[in-house]
């Protein structure tokens, strides 16, 4: 939801990939998701991600959604230690630095992890311009 959000913010020279830790290559994108993005009339990824060394390396900033995420991440790729941050850190550092997993939940939960994003996809925006 992330991805599809961000991606509607054409900010220049800003290119978005989405891919997860625990995502499996090819496998369609939770269906709670899918619906609230073609609501939205967004494009986005049909399909799931795992993230690769490759993804790392062409990055220059990572965002995780939760805490956990990000310490797995800074395991698995000390070296990108500089360009990996919650997505919540990076945009509103006083705030708790996980976004809600919506994973397992009714249609609703999935919306309200989609408000969340999309206003913190302004907030990042707004970053990346100043």
């Amino acid at each position: 939801m992330a991805e599809a959000i961000l991606r509607t913010k054409k900010i220049d020279g800003l290119a978005v990939r989405s891919a997860g830790i625990h995502a499996m290559d090819g496998y369609p994108i939770a269906s709670h998701a899918k619906t609230l993005i073609e609501e939205a009339n967004l494009p986005y990824t049909a399909h799931s991600r795992a993230l690769s060394l490759e993804d790392v390396n062409w990055a220059q900033l990572i965002f995780t959604m939760t805490e956990t995420h990000k310490q797995m991440l800074l395991h698995t790729f000390p070296m990108a230690e500089n360009k990996i941050f919650t997505l919540k850190e990076f945009v509103q550092p006083e705030s708790s630095p996980d976004v809600h997993d919506p994973f397992g939940g009714n249609l609703e939960t999935y919306r309200h992890t989609f408000d969340e994003l999309a206003a913190l996809m302004d907030m990042l925006e707004q970053k990346l311009k100043d």
